[in-house]
């Protein structure tokens, strides 16, 4: 098989090659062969540079889905070549989410990937009660973060999509993120859960839903990983900090899954290791029926690049399930 590089341009190479996380990411993506993707509305370069991108690297088999003659004329500008790429003619962003959300329903595509729409036209479409792709399970978003200086990728959850979860939507939150990490072979899941301190404190709310979400994991109410918290993000990912303040757990200082109180702290985090800590950040929304890819215009190409590569791994897992269940 070709090297994971071998069909991008040398700019993509040089990009992916320092960030050697996301470089085995994307390897083991590349094995897993690209699901059929819908790429709602990508109409400006960023968005469609990412599908074109995603196509090139064997990660994603994109459906551009979106106004045909925006699409081909920012191609010819931007210099994309998509003449290998099928394209669903739509009026307007609106109807290309939906569109986009019924080639999934039709079995037409295993994976969505937002466009140049905003997300909420998208996300509404997947909600939809009749016609969307919502499931039992809540949807959330996770960052997959690649860490300079971290020794392994970190997920942070959620940052994007619920602003102030209850208790019973972190349960699902946190499932949906220990999922991904089994998938993306992650080994042993430590989870913490973080606050700004890590004792039991009445009047901090999230203290004391971090203490009833590690007895509900106990009792076996949320599966397939180690649960701590509360614990500040210090005694969370630093070993040192872990043992100055006396921790002695398998997550404090190795957490790989860390669940925030709400969007707000989430997005800080997330958004202060980018810009400050130089880290790259992969995003997708779980919960639904197939992944989402939510892209950004400000996202590097390695986070784009990678974030198609979870939704490709996610895909590879989930056609696994389905014909073990048929079989």
């Amino acid at each position: 098989m070709d090297s994971p590089t071998a069909a991008t341009t040398p700019r993509v190479q040089a990009d992916i090659a320092r960030h050697k996380k996301y470089q085995r990411l994307i390897a083991a993506a590349h094995q897993a062969g690209p699901p059929p993707t819908a790429v709602a509305h990508p109409c400006d370069q960023s968005a469609l540079e990412g599908a074109v991108d995603g196509a090139r690297l064997g990660l994603i088999a994109p459906i551009l889905v979106g106004p045909e003659a925006r699409i081909r004329a920012v191609a010819e500008q931007a210099g994309l070549d998509i003449a290998s790429l099928p394209i669903i003619d739509t009026p307007h962003s609106v109807a290309s989410a939906q569109r986009a959300v019924e080639l999934v329903r039709e079995g037409k595509a295993e994976a969505l990937m937002k466009g140049s729409l905003h997300t909420d036209e998208l996300m509404g479409a997947v909600v939809r009660t009749e016609t969307g792709l919502r499931t039992a399970r809540r949807l959330s978003h996770c960052f997959v973060m690649d860490i300079p200086g971290h020794d392994d990728p970190l997920i942070i959850t959620d940052a994007a999509v619920n602003i102030a979860p209850t208790l019973a939507e972190k349960v699902d939150i946190v499932q949906n993120a220990i999922d991904l990490a089994l998938i993306l072979g992650f080994g042993e899941v430590r989870v913490a859960i973080l606050s700004a301190v890590e004792t039991v404190n009445p009047k901090i709310p999230s203290t004391i839903e971090a203490a009833a979400l590690c007895k509900m994991a106990e009792r076996g109410q949320i599966t397939g990983a180690i649960l701590d918290g509360p614990l500040a993000l210090d005694n969370a990912i630093s070993p040192e900090a872990a043992t100055i303040k006396h921790l002695t757990s398998p997550v404090a200082g190795h957490a790989n899954v860390i669940l925030v109180p709400d969007l707000e702290a989430g997005n800080m985090l997330a958004k202060s290791l980018t810009f400050l800590a130089g880290a790259d950040a992969a995003g997708i929304v779980l919960g639904a029926r197939v992944p989402i890819i939510l892209t950004s215009r400000a996202d590097s190409v390695p986070a784009r690049l990678a974030s198609c590569a979870v939704a490709a791994l996610i895909a590879r897992h989930r056609r696994t399930v389905s014909a073990m269940a048929v079989g």
